[in-house]
């Protein structure tokens, strides 16, 4: 069995809030009326969500508000995010530092807008960032989107993880991920030692997948947005996830130990593996 750990996360309302409704908050937008009017009424006409806000945002920049590529990126300096997040990382490794044949890597598979992602913070920890993305005119406003992640289309994602297509090697080859692993070994990391973190209903499809595949999902919800938790309780209740917990990434909070119990027990399993099946 592979000595290697996935943990994958989505990011907004996982990591941190919503880091596209700040952006547009920060520029003055009112983003009541872009989610409930503008976005919402693409709904309505059958519009899928991902692209119907990207498309607003281009609305947007082009009736008077730029939206740029320098103000994401400088934006995406300043985000904040929940409680223990920053730590988390170092936090974990230290934990799996005890199983000295096992690695540890950070993944985040996001439809939320990669120019604000890929400039924050914590986006050194991640060996790969998939999200939505814009192609940019030549005075660098929003113009078309250029990549688009969806609900199904994160799943995509995890299979690029499980087959080793991460990095900028794999990054303009789309249709690799759909060619038959012919590594000897098979996947370099199976599903089996995958942890995926989410909170919403665009993570449902890879909750899904996680559970037929035997990894482990994990929703996490706001404790400070009562609106947030119906939602979240319906995904313990649906059987989509195994454990629902409130995103606090402290040391010692329950998401936290949910996580290293989690890696213990792949950790165990490919021990045992090792054992069985030596060489």
């Amino acid at each position: 069995m592979k000595n290697t750990i996935a943990l994958v996360f989505d990011f907004d309302e996982t990591l941190a809030a919503d880091s596209t409704t700040a952006y547009l908050k920060s520029l003055g937008i009112d983003v009541q009326n872009f989610w409930r009017n503008k976005v919402d009424a693409l709904l309505d006409e059958g519009w899928d969500p991902i692209p119907a806000y990207l498309f607003q945002m281009i609305q947007e920049s082009q009736s008077g508000t730029p939206i740029t590529r320098q103000s994401l990126q400088a934006f995406g300096k300043k985000v904040g995010f929940y409680k223990g997040v920053p730590n988390l990382f170092s936090n974990l490794r230290k934990h799996i530092a005890r199983h000295t044949d096992t690695q540890l890597e950070f993944y985040i598979i996001s439809s939320g807008i990669g120019d604000i992602i890929r400039q924050t913070k914590i986006a050194k920890h991640f060996s790969d960032i998939w999200s939505s993305d814009f192609a940019y005119d030549c005075d660098g406003r929003i113009l078309f989107p250029r990549r688009v992640i969806s609900f199904t289309d994160k799943t995509r994602y995890l299979f690029s993880i499980s087959k080793g297509l991460i990095g900028e090697e794999y990054r303009n080859k789309p249709f690799e991920v759909n060619e038959k692993v012919e590594r000897k070994d098979g996947f370099r990391i199976p599903f089996t030692q995958m942890i995926f973190v989410g909170d919403g209903m665009t993570d449902v499809p890879c909750f899904a997948l996680m559970k037929k595949m035997n990894g482990l999902p994990i929703a996490v919800y706001d404790p400070k947005n009562p609106s947030k938790w119906e939602r979240a309780w319906r995904f313990l209740q649906q059987e989509r996830v195994k454990n629902l917990v409130p995103a606090d990434y402290s040391s010692h909070s329950a998401l936290t130990s949910s996580l290293k119990m989690a890696i213990d027990s792949i950790v165990q399993r490919i021990e045992l593996s090792k054992k069985m099946y030596p060489g």
